[in-house]
């Protein structure tokens, strides 16, 4: 299995165990990939999951740039424009370090 889908199922039971709903994972479009939509309460979470091995260059958190952000933006809101509802939506970092310690990042950044 792959570092990276390893990491997005670390990410998603510890996200369940806390209460949220999975809905999607690897939602993609023309802007981008979001790695896990989720519910918690009336909440919309876009989960972005980062696994670094060393915090080299700033580590896993490091590695969410503005660039990035505004892909996650943009496929956020094409992801909230072909679901129905309106809801408060708000965008998760969960962030593992080469020992699967996971750290969640409630509004890690904002639309």
């Amino acid at each position: 299995m792959k570092p990276g889908v390893q990491a997005e199922q670390l990410a998603a039971q510890f996200l369940q165990q806390h209460g949220l709903k999975l809905l999607d994972a690897n939602y993609r479009c023309r802007f981008g990939e979001i790695d896990l939509i989720l519910r918690d309460g009336e909440t919309l979470v876009f989960a972005e999951v980062r696994k670094r091995s060393s915090s080299d260059f700033g580590g896993a958190a490091a590695s969410i740039d503005r660039r990035k952000q505004q892909r996650l933006i943009l496929t956020a809101q094409h992801y909230i424009a072909s679901s129905p509802g309106d809801r408060p939506c708000r965008f998760d970092a969960v962030l593992l370090d080469a020992g699967d310690r996971i750290e969640w990042v409630k509004n890690a950044f904002e639309l």
